[in-house]
């Protein structure tokens, strides 16, 4: 029996040349004004129901089935934005504008589904309907939830909702899901310690924030040691480290400003290590005569797959590319992913699709990435057995 691959094969030569016209003009958070006219184009030459206008610059295409007497509606999605990183990767559709690039993958994912589009648009071979979302800013914009807020599921209402992730460390043709947590929640911390500045030869007679910063990072790390059950997971990284004298030899600064993330799986240590970030940092800094300030920022919830949506994944996964080829125990990511608001809404699953490249330095937000056109009819092909296996003809 043909699968969905093996047709849309026959168009990858097609859309090989569309994700590298999309990944020579990238689009930052809330700006794909570009490529969501692409994408709305090819939508509509394929006789998809366009919707446009959610979240500024998302859209979403409406696919029936052959029959809708199931009633039954599932969701695809895919992320359209760009990184805001210089593209050193010397291949001929490189990013035609400065500090912006495709690193992601993003324009591959855009790619698959609009693949996975004209499939299901083709043939309409499922009893039901498919929405096909188109997302913005994933990277740290929050587009999923800017969606939900403005009624993505009242307007477009659904039972279960996919999408996948391209992965450089699985070879092409194989994928991954598990049920539970896939990937982490991702706070952003902020703490400016404040002493007394003076000079480098009477310390006596200062409070030096750069002694008090250096005893905060490494206390920091006794939430993931001390804090957190030992099979639980939690990462806090202070990335960047600033003081109000900078180039001075010997001038002990009045402030140092420290920034970092907190990522963890479970709500509870979430919860956890802000209260420890907290009492860490102000009570550090009071021990050594200073002061500190706490900014902490939630960001994306963690991305936990619905446990019979991620074995229905899995099965789908199964029957397209073989049990060997589908791994259902592979290791959560402490990388965030705003796909975890949709999964908060609806049951679904979010998938790793195998990429490749690993090894040769195409790992993701790498400034040398390119995605993998190969996998092109692998993902919009896999994209399309969910539908129609979600959604199966009497």
């Amino acid at each position: 029996m043909s699968t969905p691959i093996e047709r849309i094969r026959s168009y990858h030569p097609e859309l090989r040349e569309l994700r590298r016209d999309i990944h020579a003009h990238p689009e930052l958070a809330f700006q794909e004004t570009r490529t969501s006219g692409l994408v709305a184009e090819r939508l509509a030459a394929c006789g998809v129901e366009v919707h446009r206008g959610l979240a500024k610059t998302g859209l979403v295409g409406v696919v029936h089935g052959r029959s809708r007497a199931s009633g039954r509606a599932i969701a695809l999605r895919a992320d359209m934005d760009c990184l805001p990183m210089h593209e050193t990767a010397n291949v001929p559709h490189r990013s035609q504008h400065e500090g912006r690039m495709h690193a992601c993958g993003h324009d591959g994912h855009t790619t698959m589904l609009l693949g996975a589009a004209r499939y299901l648009a083709e043939t309409r071979k499922f009893d039901g309907t498919v929405y096909l979302i188109f997302q913005p800013a994933e990277e740290g914009g929050g587009g999923a939830q800017v969606m939900l807020k403005e009624g993505l599921f009242e307007r477009f209402p659904v039972n279960e909702v996919y999408g996948l992730h391209n992965w450089p460390g699985l070879p092409p043709g194989k994928m991954a899901v598990r049920a539970g947590p896939v990937m982490a929640a991702t706070d952003e911390v902020s703490i400016t310690v404040r002493g007394r500045g003076g000079h480098g030869a009477m310390p006596h007679l200062a409070v030096d924030p750069v002694v008090v910063s250096a005893h905060l990072i490494t206390a920091l790390q006794t939430i993931a040691s001390r804090s957190v059950n030992p099979v639980d997971a939690v990462v806090v990284s202070i990335c960047s480290l600033a003081t109000s004298q900078i180039g001075v030899f010997n001038v002990i600064p009045d402030h140092v400003k420290l920034v970092g993330t907190v990522r963890s799986f479970q709500p509870q240590t979430r919860d956890l290590a802000e209260r420890r970030v907290n009492d860490i940092a102000t009570k550090t800094a009071e021990a050594f005569g200073a002061s500190a300030e706490v900014s902490y920022s939630r960001g994306y919830p963690a991305t936990i797959n619905s446990a019979r949506e991620a074995r229905f994944a899995a099965d789908v996964g199964k029957r397209l590319f073989g049990a060997e080829n589908v791994i259902t125990e592979h290791e959560p990511t402490m990388g965030g992913e705003d796909f975890a608001y949709f999964l908060q809404a609806r049951p679904g699953a979010y998938v790793f699709l195998g990429q490749g490249g690993a090894a040769g330095g195409c790992l993701l937000h790498n400034p040398n990435y390119d995605f993998n056109d190969e996998v092109i009819p692998l993902g919009a092909g896999y994209l399309a057995a969910l539908a129609e296996e979600a959604l199966p003809l009497k």
